[in-house]
């Protein structure tokens, strides 16, 4: 059958949420229980907690600054040993989150985003190591010299204490908190509870001894020990001391965290919605039609794996049974028309529904990318052609953060993208750090007007 290009009903999937048990929170190291109100009128425990990480990560932020670069890099070369060394350990508290979620009925996608493996903490301190030797973009550049002599300098300012909220994904832990202390910044971290176990110990077994042998203030690094959603809604409000917060996970939860943050004047750097695109065009090569589907699909709880699929239309017949084929090897369903969803819906955040994903025609590489950046978040589309014409009219109608020439999606990584692990992926439309964010982009400019050269 033809595949047909349909609006369908905008309302998606009904989503099942996973229900967990609730877990006593026992205070570790670097984060310090906290008491109830005492009266209606008294902040909530989440914000006592939030506000009193802030207050440690404040305190230490001057430390931060002061250590210098070496310190820091030593920390996180530290901070990749201890991850070797501490495997087991750290493979046993993660067990546990993923036992508890399991029982609680997470998804599939979300337990791999879960899981911890010796694979993915070997790789996380590869990464690590690879940041303490990525040299620092110079503090301070010459600008110019304005007509009365004065000399102009742009310098490079750290921001002071970061915030981030993300999903129930360990090695996010140690992405943002090295990205920020790369920064020359401290950080607060709030994850999604099913990690909270995971991530105290990335905290206190990993990072807090490394930034303390490094001579760094171990207090850099907090964690917020409260597991609700309000513990994330304290530190987009907390502008006074976390003036930057970096939240990453479901677009309906990112999009209120934003919202709050605006209110609040804190700058966030938003992660809402992902979703890989991949558009085969008449000219593509069945061969390759088949690498990009297999490679887009290796993991299925990411964001920029392969999410809709669209088909030039004259092409459907020759290209749709390689697609498929390999859409039934991954164990995936395609969803055809008529959609009774929108054409973006993520099916990565479908709980239970993560084996997707979405076929739609279209009209040529120009009607493509303009579905795919009017249907999506515009995280990242691939063209599929031989035809290099094709190919650049796909790219040059595409407005989304990456954009791929018969390469997949995947690639959309700060890691894999730009050889640095990322705090997330900005997808705003207006100027400031967009795509793959990376500690250069966590810092403030500040000008310096300095007397005329003697």
């Amino acid at each position: 059958m033809e595949v047909r290009t349909a609006e369908g009903d905008r309302r998606g999937p009904r989503r099942t949420r996973a229900r967990r048990p609730p877990r006593a929170w026992q205070p570790g190291r670097v984060s310090t229980s906290t008491a109830a109100p005492t009266s209606t009128d008294a902040p909530s425990p989440d914000a006592v907690a939030v506000r009193e990480a802030a207050h440690r990560a404040a305190a230490a932020a001057p430390g931060v600054r002061a250590a210098g670069g070496p310190a820091v890099d030593e920390a996180l070369r530290a901070a990749a040993g201890l991850l070797r060394e501490r495997t087991a350990e750290l493979l046993a508290v993660n067990a546990t989150d993923v036992a508890t979620a399991e029982a609680g009925g997470m998804a599939a996608g979300l337990l791999d985003r879960l899981r911890l493996t010796p694979e993915r903490l070997a790789d996380m301190a590869d990464q690590l190591e690879v940041l303490a030797a990525t040299p620092e973009p110079e503090v301070q550049r010459f600008v110019r010299t304005l007509p009365s002599g004065e000399r102009v300098f742009e310098r490079r300012v750290p921001v002071g204490v970061i915030g981030a909220v993300f999903e129930a994904r360990p090695n996010v832990t140690v992405d943002v908190a090295s990205q920020v202390l790369k920064a020359r910044s401290a950080a607060v971290l709030r994850t999604g509870s099913a990690a909270l176990g995971s991530a105290r110990a990335l905290v206190e077994l990993v990072l807090a001894p490394a930034l303390e042998g490094a001579g760094v203030p171990p207090e850099a690094v907090q964690l917020v020990p409260t597991p609700g959603h309000g513990g994330a809604e304290a530190l987009v409000g907390m502008s006074d001391l976390v003036p930057l917060v970096i939240v990453r996970g479901s677009g309906e939860v990112t999009r209120k965290l934003s919202a709050l943050g605006a209110a609040a004047g804190t700058r966030v750097l938003a992660h809402a919605d992902g979703g890989g695109v991949l558009y085969l065009d008449s000219s593509a090569d069945p061969a390759v039609v088949e690498r990009l589907v297999t490679e887009g699909t290796d993991r299925l709880g990411v964001c920029n794996r392969l999410n809709l699929l669209l088909i030039d239309r004259p092409a459907h017949d020759r290209l749709w049974p390689v697609a498929e084929r390999a859409l039934r090897a991954r164990s995936i369903t395609p969803s055809l028309p008529p959609h009774e969803h929108p054409l973006g819906h993520e099916w990565a955040l479908d709980s239970g529904s993560e084996g997707h994903v979405t076929v739609a025609a279209v009209d040529g590489p120009v009607d493509a990318a303009r579905t795919a950046a009017r249907e999506t978040s515009g995280l990242a589309a691939t063209v599929c052609a031989d035809d290099e014409g094709a190919a650049t009219a796909f790219i040059d109608a595409y407005t989304g953060t990456g954009v791929f020439w018969n390469a997949t999606t995947r690639l959309l990584d700060g890691y894999k993208l730009l050889g640095l692990p990322e705090t997330g992926i900005n997808v705003d439309h207006t100027p400031g750090p967009r795509g793959p964010v990376t500690y250069p982009d966590l810092a403030l400019r500040q000008f310096v007007v300095l007397p005329p050269q003697a």
